[in-house]
């Protein structure tokens, strides 16, 4: 379990460096917030405006991103966070979305919230299986993938 975790941890980190090179061309000052229990995993100083960065490559087969708002039993993710805006690689494309239009998401969809324990994880989280094409009517902006590995 924690062999998977180190992987994924260590794939997030490429993307999340990815991504901010990606922002870096018109943001320069843009910086990776480091550690891990932060709230949020870039931020862009000229903009004032900060970014959380997921990765559900998985979801190229399930069709599904996973939006988690509790881990053991607390607030997590969505939940917590206070980034303005989330960034999703599906493997497939970098999706851009206001955190404020993943809240409306939920609020206007209303889908299922699961449990499980997820690959890599010892706890229970619970979390929002959303179907890719419905939610990406909420982004602000889709990037065909570029090659990131």
């Amino acid at each position: 379990m924690k062999e998977t975790f180190n992987i994924d941890l260590k794939r997030g980190e490429q993307i999340e460096l990815f991504i901010l090179s990606l922002i870096k061309k018109k943001y320069p000052l843009a910086y990776k917030v480091e550690g891990y229990f932060k709230d949020y995993d870039l931020y862009i100083p000229e903009t004032n405006k900060s970014v959380e960065v997921k990765c559900d490559e998985k979801s190229k087969y399930t069709g599904n991103l996973v939006v988690e708002v509790e881990f053991n039993n607390k607030p997590s993710a969505l939940s917590t966070t206070k980034a303005d805006y989330w960034v999703w690689y599906d493997g497939h494309y970098i999706s851009i979305f206001k955190t404020e239009s993943i809240h409306k998401f939920i609020k206007d969809y209303k889908p299922k919230l699961y449990s499980f324990i997820g690959k890599g994880d010892t706890k229970e989280k619970k979390a929002y299986l959303i179907k890719k094409d419905l939610i990406y009517k909420y982004a602000e902006k889709k990037i065909i993938k570029p090659n990131i590995l």
